[in-house]
């Protein structure tokens, strides 16, 4: 590997081969967090009745398109479990995602571990509720949600490369403690 293609690890964490938080890593992340709050926004906007139907390219009826499982889904008791709609819900998630996630640079990692623990503690949670809701629809409301479900991918999806940067966070803020130093200092990137 000559010098122009080698990987830059002057910034990756003792031990890894790249750098999670570097924007090539987050970037993506951040841009799946912005879909998905715009997915979720088109379902909140259906629950709050200021659209009368949603568009469902997989699961819609042929002799009525806007009846259809999406609907069926939104509808349920579930969807009714807050005050506010389960779907506006989901957008506030995503929309904590991709702020966290922008937030910093490329050494967040080690200058804001506190910033990268609360962006894993906002994607990890919301993947987990996403594929529990995705479990219910057949289970119990014999309906699927073609939106719901591909705002679950998204959330899948995103888990892994931001359980990485959060582990690099993780993994200093131990570190810092074993050399001595003061694992709440670390925490708040003032080692």
């Amino acid at each position: 590997m000559d010098r122009d293609t080698a990987p830059d690890l002057r910034n990756a964490p003792p031990g890894w081969s790249y750098n999670p938080s570097t924007w090539p890593q987050r970037l993506p992340i951040v841009l799946a967090a912005v879909v998905g709050f715009v997915l979720a926004m088109y379902l909140s906007l259906y629950q709050w009745r200021i659209i009368a139907g949603v568009w469902d390219p997989l699961f819609a009826s042929p002799l009525e398109p806007y009846r259809n499982g999406s609907e069926r889904i939104l509808n349920t008791w579930v969807s009714e479990l807050f005050p506010l709609p389960d779907a506006f819900l989901g957008a506030l998630g995503y929309l904590a995602d991709a702020v966290t996630g922008a937030i910093g640079g490329a050494r967040r990692w080690r200058t804001m571990p506190w910033m990268v623990i609360v962006f894993g503690v906002f994607v990890g949670p919301l993947g987990a509720v996403s594929v529990l809701l995705v479990i219910l629809q057949p289970v119990l409301f014999d309906a699927w949600c073609a939106i719901c479900l591909a705002t679950a991918v998204i959330s899948v999806v995103m888990i892994g490369p931001a359980m990485d940067e959060t582990l690099a966070s993780l993994q200093f803020v131990v570190q810092a403690r074993r050399c001595g130093g003061s694992m709440w200092r670390a925490f708040w990137g003032r080692v």
